[in-house]
Order: structure tokens, then sequence, then C-alpha cells
């Protein structure tokens, strides 16, 4: 059975927006099943996935992620429910919480309580989605006129992965969700929360075989490991400094207290480049891979055996999109 791959990308900043229809088409032609469109303080992410529906043909679209704060759970089944008729049944919805930093101080709106908020915004969607009055009578959200969406959305279900990894969390996205988006998991404690995930899973009476766990870093295949590792650096530098407690209180949990404490302190009195040279290759490296394919195939065969279902990849630098789309057949295997 080939392996189930996944691409994604920020679309954020100047982007080259040609060529990320080109990439998303290269991905599809080589079978890979789903591009997830990231999104920000920046652009939005769905009108970049209805211009990609608009192009493909059978790639699934997701978000990856987009907040349940800023716009409601019915804007939000509104938004995916138009995506899935215009992509004729493509879409996945790929929701989490961002961060306080995000949510309260560009959006505006108090983070709390995030997991009933969470658990009670997919609930909302999916009754909207198969069709259903919407009355609901929940912690956060009391609606009772009995609204409908005024169309019929082109399935009566739309799957709901959701991007989480604190220990409370897990067990709500393991209890409601179609499939988990861990993050910042090093390799090597990967397949215990695989487990625990599926535990939560099994103890909700929920069929473990059809639940999707995508991997927790991404794989990637370039000729300059080196650059694309000092990449991933500045990302990881950022969000353990400058995106509140959570990523950074997660990466203490998974047993790297003493680096993420170092890079705190080295962005507070040295800047953000400082803070990227002190990121360390065992820390990048445990939660992402770099290099060629063959190097990349252990990973992604490492990832396997923890439980990972659906794999991020990347490649970087193909001279070709012959090449590039060989290189992720291969990837497939």
């Amino acid at each position: 059975m080939a392996r189930r791959l996944c691409i994604g990308f920020a679309w954020q900043g100047n982007l080259d927006r040609q060529a990320a229809f080109e990439r998303v088409r290269i991905a599809e032609d080589a079978g890979v099943e789903a591009v997830f469109v990231a999104e920000a303080w920046g652009q939005d992410a769905f009108t970049l996935l209805v211009q990609l529906a608009e192009r493909t043909t059978r790639i699934k679209l997701a978000t990856g992620i987009v907040n349940f704060y800023s716009r409601s759970p019915a804007a939000l089944a509104q938004h995916f429910a138009t995506l899935d008729e215009i992509s004729e049944g493509r879409a996945i919805i790929g929701l989490g919480a961002s961060s306080a930093n995000v949510i309260e101080h560009f959006h505006g709106v108090p983070f709390r309580p995030a997991l009933v908020r969470m658990r009670e915004t997919v609930e909302i969607i999916n009754l909207l989605v198969a069709g259903q009055p919407l009355n609901f009578h929940g912690r956060v959200f009391n609606l009772e006129r009995g609204f409908t969406l005024r169309f019929k959305p082109y399935r009566d279900h739309i799957p709901v992965y959701i991007a989480s990894f604190r220990p409370q969390a897990v067990k709500v996205v393991a209890a409601v969700a179609d499939g988990w988006m861990p993050t910042m998991i090093p390799i090597g404690r990967l397949g215990g929360e695989v487990d625990r995930f599926l535990g939560h899973a099994k103890a909700a009476g929920r069929d473990v075989s059809a639940l999707t766990v995508r991997s927790s870093g991404s794989v990637t295949v370039t000729k300059e490991p080196a650059a694309a590792r000092e990449a991933s650096k500045a990302n990881l530098a950022f969000y353990i400094a400058r995106m509140g407690d959570y990523y950074y209180q997660q990466l203490c949990d998974m047993g790297f207290a003493d680096e993420v404490n170092e890079v705190r302190r080295v962005w507070r009195e040295s800047g953000s480049q400082a803070a990227y040279a002190a990121v360390p290759d065992t820390l990048c490296d445990a939660l992402n891979a770099f290099g060629s394919v063959e190097e990349c195939r252990e990973r992604l065969e490492a990832q396997a055996e923890a439980g990972v279902t659906l794999h991020t990849v990347a490649v970087q630098g193909a001279a070709s999109p012959a090449e590039e789309s060989r290189v992720l057949e291969q990837l497939m295997r």
C-alpha cells in the first residue's frame, strides 16, 4: 500500500501564487493525498483553497490550520461547506486554538475556554453540514432559532482534523475529531504520544482504524540540508520565544527544557538572529528531517512505526517538475 503523503505551506507574505498552483498540481499528479494551507495574520487560507479547488480534481484541500476563535462555528461551517461544494467533496476541516497572543492581541477575543470552545465548535459545524436545524445549548454557544445552511452541503460530514498537543486537549480531539495533527513531538517520543491518543479514542468508543494521525514534523528532500535546517531553526525559535507559553511548555515536557530556555534567553538579550543560531541541531532534527530521498524515507518509516498515517513532506531544489514528481513518488513507496 502506498504511503499517504501531504504537503503544506504558509500562504503569508509575497507568495508566488502561480508557483503555488504548479506545486499543488505536481503533488496531485504524483498521488499526494492532501495539501494543507496555513493561516496566521496574513492572507486567509480559504481564498487560496478555492483557487486550488478550481485548478485540481483529486487532491484533498485542507486548512492547516484555522483557529476556532476568530470565526464563529457557523461561519466556519459556511466556509468549509462552500469549499467542499466547489471541490466536489475534497475539503478537510483543519482547526486549532492558535495562541493567546494571536487570539487576544490580533483578533481581540478572549482565549478561554479553549477545550469547551473546541468541542462545541466541532459539534455545531457537524450539525450544520449534516443539514440539521441549529438548536444548540452549550457553555459557550446558545443557539435557539434552528437556522440551517441555505444550500445543501455536498457531503453530510466533512472530516475534521484538529491540531493540539496539551494532554487535556488531546483527549477532546480523540473524542470528536477524524484526525489528529500533533505539534512539536520529537521522533523519539512520537510512538508513545500516538499510543496515548489512540487509547483516548478507544475509551471514547471511536473506531481507531478510521482516524488519521498526521506527522508532527515535516520531511524535506533537499540537496542543501544545512540551509533547510537553518530555516527550520528560525521558525522554531519564533514559536519558542514569541508565541506564548504553549509551544515552549510542550518542548519542555518533551525533554528540551534547557534548550528552549536558552533560546528564550538569547532572544530576550540579543534578538531574533542570535536566537535562531541558539536552536541546537539535536532539537531541530528531532522534530524534522532534511536530506536525500533515502534519508527522508528512513524518517518516514520511523514515523509510520510510531503510528503516523499521513506524512507531511516537501521537495526543495528539484531541477524540474518531473524530478519533483519522481521524488514524491519515491517517498510514497
